[in-house]
């Protein structure tokens, strides 16, 4: 095992030993508890299997064969969920074959970031992570299941769906993908149309062509952003069936997947052979392993949100300076857009998942001893990798990386802390300095730019963008300014208290600030003209100010009260609950 993976490991375990004892303690109180038909009561049951064929209920009842609660994410608006329409009846008919019963437990809301940015429905973005581990702790609350398949796939619902999970931790647990869309016009050329449309040089009929051409059928959208990284992060720790990731929607084996899944919980069961429920999987080294994972691949920044969140659903504390160790001495084995040119379905013909699981266990800077749902534990997923890179501008060994780190920086300083990705940023702009533009919105800096107003070299910050402010958006729509900003010579950087999308990481950006200027955050001391230096070699994060000076500033307010309508009200007790990023922004602590 790599020293420095070993030694974060043992530090999380070391500052996780009384509460991940807790959480075991309850989970194995629920494992004890004997079978649904035995301990519930006759009117329960009969209220629970009402809807069931007469076959399955005889089943259930007198038989007490397996019951499968089935949780999804289906709706037929977003593209990566559509699939998922005729997943239960595939299930069932597995469920059938092998004698178990399957439901359909519930469902939970699924929001696209891709329709939202930059607009009202984005402030519901990262709370709906938290609805949806609500929403599916109300699916299994039940209490009928002998385990759940979770079917979702994108930014906040598999975080979502993890969360929830966890907190019924006694049960054995299988996520579902369903693959990502065909291959569409190349993020190259996206990205040159939303740079040009962003100086008027294509008109908005260009720019919907583009995006209509990038974003054009069933399935998940193919750049390597949140929704992406969620699925290389389910292999990594053993929730998936080996190699389920990134097959096509539409493809004879994503069938095969789906039913390879049913019969996986079936196996990982109390009556199965290897008795594996998801509290016990997701261990501290399981939560090693995605990091990890995450780290080789260039993966999406919201999960350095997303999985403190999922650790703590588990009694396991992990933060930012664990990635950041562990980035320090993980390579960068992968380029997929936005880290490269190529999507997940070259990603996938490379080499994909498989490959980076093998390269990182064979140089041991994953743990190979974990619980899997598979039978052949975490190296399962590591079989199909090819011996030689199927395109080496894509997928790389360990031994010689695209980068010997993971791209992954801390920043901290008078400013707090932050994280920026620079596996996407030229080595020329790792540091800015440069004169603050201060706005308290991305429509403020959109406006500035569009007004001509942004001339000279410049960190664009934007706060009070927190989870507490505002519930903590994706500013992804100031890439495209920056970016051109960034591409006439200026020295250009962000820096700001929200998130930016999975899909950014061409300018540098010092995101995820904390504590938030809500409140009184470092940001809401910043002023027009103070001379900022983001430093990403260094791990820095300040501001060129006399301490005198900067002591004696009273904090900005926010220019606007937050607004309440758009369903933002219903949120309300969300953003006064939601913890820091750097926590994970939970809100139910």
């Amino acid at each position: 095992m790599h020293p420095v993976v070993a030694r974060v490991t043992q530090r999380i375990v070391d500052r996780s030993r009384e509460t991940r004892a807790a959480y075991l303690a309850h989970v194995d109180t629920m494992i004890a508890r004997r079978p649904p038909q035995d301990r519930m009561g006759c009117a329960n049951l009969a209220h629970a299997y009402a809807a069931l064929p007469g076959a399955d209920k005889l089943k259930v009842t007198v038989e007490k064969a397996p019951n499968i609660g089935i949780v999804t994410a289906y709706n037929d608006m977003l593209s990566a969920h559509q699939p998922y329409q005729g997943f239960p009846a595939v299930l069932r008919d597995e469920g059938a074959r092998l004698g178990a019963t399957v439901q359909v437990a519930g469902g939970v809301p699924a929001m696209c970031d891709g329709i939202t940015q930059g607009t009202a429905g984005m402030e519901l973005s990262l709370f709906s992570r938290d609805a949806i581990a609500m929403s599916t702790a109300i699916a299994l609350s039940h209490d009928v299941f002998d385990g759940a398949l979770l079917l979702g796939i994108c930014d906040k619902i598999v975080p979502g769906l993890l969360i929830g999970a966890l907190h019924y931790g006694h049960l054995p647990c299988v996520f579902v993908p369903a693959g990502p869309m065909g291959t569409g016009i190349s993020n190259k050329t996206k990205s040159k149309v939303r740079e040009d449309y962003a100086q008027g040089k294509v008109g908005r009929p260009e720019l919907l062509a583009s995006e209509q051409a990038a974003y054009h059928g069933p399935g998940t959208c193919t750049f390597y952003g949140t929704a992406n990284s969620n699925q290389m992060l389910l292999e990594a720790m053993g929730l998936h069936v080996p190699n389920a990731a990134f097959a096509h929607p539409a493809s004879a084996e994503r069938e095969q997947f789906t039913r390879d899944a049913l019969a996986t919980v079936l196996n990982i069961g109390k009556r199965g052979a290897r008795f594996t429920p998801i509290g016990y999987l997701v261990d501290e080294r399981c939560i090693v392993n995605a990091m990890v994972a995450l780290l080789a691949t260039g993966g999406s920044t919201n999960h350095l949100i997303h999985w403190v969140a999922v650790a703590r659903s588990a009694g396991i504390f992990i933060d930012w300076t664990d990635f950041d160790d562990l980035s320090a001495a993980v390579p960068l084995l992968a380029r997929v857009y936005p880290n490269g040119d190529a999507d997940v379905n070259q990603f996938q013909a490379a080499g994909g998942p498989p490959w980076i699981l093998r390269e990182l266990l064979d140089a041991g800077l994953m743990h190979a001893d974990v619980l899997s749902v598979n039978a052949g534990g975490i190296r399962a997923g590591a079989k199909a990798a090819p011996a030689v890179s199927g395109d080496e501008g894509v997928v790389r060994t360990a031994a010689a990386p695209f980068s010997p780190t993971g791209g992954l920086r801390l920043l901290q300083g008078r400013l707090g802390r932050a994280v920026i990705k620079v596996s996407a940023v030229p080595d020329d702009r790792h540091v800015v300095e440069a004169p603050a533009r201060v706005f308290d919105s991305q429509e403020a800096l959109l406006a500035a730019f569009d007004a001509g107003e942004l001339q000279g070299d410049l960190v664009a910050v934007v706060r009070f963008q927190g989870p507490r402010a505002n519930g903590m958006p994706e500013l992804h729509k100031l890439t495209p300014p920056l970016a051109v900003l960034q591409g006439k010579g200026l020295r250009v950087a962000l820096v700001t208290d929200g998130r930016m999308s999975g899909a950014s990481g061409k300018v540098p950006a010092a995101i995820h600030v904390t504590p938030e200027a809500l409140g009184g955050g470092p940001l809401a001391r910043v002023r027009d003209g103070d001379i900022v230096r983001v430093d990403a070699d260094a791990g820095t994060l300040d501001v060129l100010v006399g301490a005198e000076e900067w002591d004696a500033r009273a904090p900005a307010q926010p220019s606007a009260p937050p607004a309440h309508t758009f369903g933002r009200d219903l949120f309300h007790n969300f953003r006064q609950n939601a913890a820091g990023a750097e926590q994970g922004a939970c809100t139910w602590l």
